[in-house]
This record gives structure tokens, C-alpha cells and sequence, in this order.
């Protein structure tokens, strides 16, 4: 008995993973060195955002019409996510593919309007984008690998790794293991039946709960080195 309430506990705790996860890096959000600004930003949009999806999700739990669907609510967090992480990693001013690093978000925002111009709707009832999302991954796991390139191939002789890097390692994580998730997301929840679509966004809750512990140790580290 205990044992099943254990259970039931921590598949709730894993549900709603989008939401309190967050609340662990805003709780050092305070006194960040102001080229953080958008990371914060992006935090708290990413709270309310999630909170809205989340309640659509209760409300479909406990409804047999499922008139609601949180998929564009995904869109939208992904474009805001692409758009202040990748002005970011630009912010960081590392002279290292620097021209690329300006243009993909150009290159964003082509695919954006080719996509949901001629092939996707952007505010379809049922789903979210795999094909949105899946490049919004592949885009930021570039611009992780270039900062770790940098890093590695850069004139010095003593490597510092700086706060910034454990946020990069996070979104590293993330990205890496959600490109697949996403770009396949929708054909595994229709052809595998033995999935339900909950039973793999577990993966990607518990991914999110990583990366939001490195935003986590980065302010962190933010924090003591300004006292």
C-alpha cells in the first residue's frame, strides 16, 4: 500500500516536473551579473507558460469532451526559448563562428515562416510542432558544442570554466537527448501502443529537471562570486 502511494507520488511529482523544476533555479534568480537578464527572463516565462499547460492538462484529465489542447502553448515557449537563449550565447561575444551565430537565428525564423506558412498550423488543436521544437534543439545544441569548441581550442593556459558553463552543459543535456524526442515524438506515440504519449514525456520531464538544476548551479555560482 505504502509502496503504490510512493509510486503515485513521485509519477505526480514527474507530471508536473515542468513547473516546480523551475522554481529551483528562480530561487537564486537574485543578483545575476545583468548578461543574465534573458536567462531570467526566459525562466519566469517558462513558469507561466507551463502553469497554463499544466492546468489544460488537469482540466483534460478530469474531461471526457478534451475541448482543450496545450500544444500551441509548446510552440510558443519553444520560439520565446530559441530566440533569448541564442541572443544569449551571442551576448557571451566569443569570437568563434560568429558570423554563424548570427545568421541562425535568421535561419530560425525562415524555417518558422516556410513551415507554418505552407505545411503546419501553429496553433493546431491537437499537437504541438515536432518539426519546431526538434530544430529549436538542434539549433541550441549548436550553439553548446561551439561554446565548448571555443573553450577547448582558445589561446590560454589556464582553462577557467566559468558560471556559464554549467547552464551550457545543462542545455547540452537537454538538447542532445530531446532532438530525437521531439523530431519522432508524434510517429512513437501513434505506432508503438504500448507507450502512452505521458509514459514518454517522462523522459523529457526528467531531462528538464536536469537542466533547470544547472540553471540552478550557475546562479548559484553567480550569486557567491558577487558577494
Amino acid at each position: 500500500m505504502i509502496i503504490n502511494y510512493l509510486l503515485k507520488l513521485f509519477q505526480w511529482l514527474i507530471d508536473f516536473t515542468e513547473v516546480w523544476s523551475l522554481l529551483i533555479p528562480l530561487f537564486f534568480y537574485k543578483k545575476q551579473p545583468k548578461s543574465f537578464n534573458l536567462v531570467v527572463f526566459y525562466l519566469w516565462m517558462s513558469l507561466f507558460l507551463n502553469i497554463l499547460i499544466n492546468i489544460i492538462w488537469l482540466v483534460n484529465a478530469f474531461s471526457t469532451s478534451k475541448d482543450f489542447s496545450n500544444g500551441f502553448l509548446y510552440n510558443i515557449l519553444s520560439v520565446f526559448r530559441f530566440y533569448l537563449l541564442s541572443t544569449f550565447f551571442i551576448s557571451l561575444n566569443q569570437p568563434f563562428l560568429k558570423t554563424l551565430k548570427l545568421l541562425i537565428p535568421i535561419f530560425f525564423t525562415i524555417f518558422f515562416i516556410i513551415d507554418f506558412g505552407f505545411y503546419e498550423d501553429f496553433f493546431d488543436f491537437n499537437n504541438f510542432s515536432s518539426r519546431l521544437l526538434a530544430f529549436e534543439a538542434f539549433c541550441l545544441l549548436f550553439y553548446a558544442l561551439q561554446y565548448y569548441l571555443f573553450e577547448i581550442i582558445k589561446e590560454s593556459s589556464i582553462k577557467m570554466i566559468g558560471p556559464e558553463f554549467w547552464m551550457i552543459t545543462g542545455l547540452g543535456i537537454y538538447t542532445s537527448f530531446n532532438f530525437f524526442l521531439f523530431l519522432m515524438f508524434h510517429e512513437v506515440s501513434i505506432y508503438f501502443s504500448t507507450f502512452t504519449i505521458s509514459d514518454i514525456w517522462n523522459f523529457h520531464n526528467i531531462s528538464y529537471l536536469i537542466f533547470n538544476i544547472f540553471i540552478a548551479k550557475t546562479f548559484y555560482e553567480n550569486r557567491k562570486s558577487a558577494i
